[in-house]
């Protein structure tokens, strides 16, 4: 059902994504949840799976749409918005290390385009809620503080200091299965059954 082109074409990109992504950023970078879908993405292209796609669609559908707003917002008007998106344009970033990002808007689309073409798996919310209860703990006990990866360690760039980190961790495990995957499975599942 997916023409092969797209999946070697993509998995190429993976390939050489993660190969510069491991040099420059290090490998707990890959623990955000858009590089696990980035990744994930090629076994559900070369085993069209409906479930690794509409878990991936789940897990960064509404992050990506924040990304792509902050980055577009920013490009269009100069203004800008929130800083998950000031490393696009750090001039002191090569800007073949920037354009690799730009999987974070064709993804969403390649995501979507696979559920309209496979279908939408609505085991995929519970899913996609325990891999990130189980990469949000992994992702607070491996990585540096200071580069907040999936914010387990406060909204934004900065550690937050309002509650304990343990119990933030787990309102935020509680946030994201709730308010962010939730949303987007119900949509999904409107949109596509």
């Amino acid at each position: 059902m997916i023409p092969l082109w797209i999946k070697i074409s993509y998995t190429l990109f993976v390939i050489l994504t993660a190969a510069v992504y491991t040099v420059k950023y290090g490998l707990g970078n890959f623990l955000w949840f858009s590089d696990i879908a980035l990744f994930a993405t090629v076994p559900a292209l070369w085993y069209e799976s409906s479930l690794i796609a509409s878990m991936m669609a789940i897990g960064i559908l509404l992050p990506e749409l924040f990304w792509n707003v902050t980055y577009f917002g920013r490009l269009l008007t100069g203004r800008r918005l929130a800083g998950l998106t000031d490393y696009m344009f750090d001039a002191q970033k090569p800007l073949s290390l920037r354009a690799l990002s730009l999987f974070h808007v064709f993804l969403p689309v390649l995501l979507l385009w696979m559920i309209g073409r496979l279908g939408y798996a609505k085991e995929a919310w519970f899913a996609q809620t325990v891999l990130a209860w189980i990469v949000l703990p992994l992702t607070y006990l491996l990585t540096d503080p200071e580069k907040n990866i999936n914010w387990v360690h406060g909204p934004g760039t900065k550690p937050q200091k309002r509650l304990p980190p343990l119990v933030y961790l787990c309102l935020l495990m509680i946030v994201f299965s709730l308010l962010v995957y939730l949303p987007t499975h119900l949509l999904l599942q409107a949109l596509f059954s």
